[in-house]
């Protein structure tokens, strides 16, 4: 599966609001300071391990918020199945 740049966003709006200063300082250094957008999401979908210096509470919500946009896409998605059946 084609990674999700938009992970980040949307974690940011259903999250940002309820973020205290330093943990907006820390997902400030998360988004900015990696060299690679690729890395964050890997990391937050844990294919790829973490760093100790980014491996904080607000890392630990952008995995939680992962796993539950993970599952929700999973709900969402139609039931193709039918199309695929032998004709009767």
């Amino acid at each position: 599966a084609h990674p999700d740049p938009s992970l980040s966003s949307l974690f940011a709006k259903e999250n940002l609001a309820r973020m205290s200063e330093e943990q907006l300082n820390r997902y400030d250094r998360l988004i900015n300071e990696p060299s690679n957008d690729w890395d964050i999401y890997y990391w937050a979908t844990e294919a790829k391990p973490t760093p100790a210096e980014f491996d904080n509470d607000v890392m630990a919500m952008l995995r939680e918020f992962a796993k539950n946009r993970n599952r929700e896409q999973r709900l969402r998605q139609p039931d193709l199945e039918y199309l695929f059946e032998a004709p009767h």
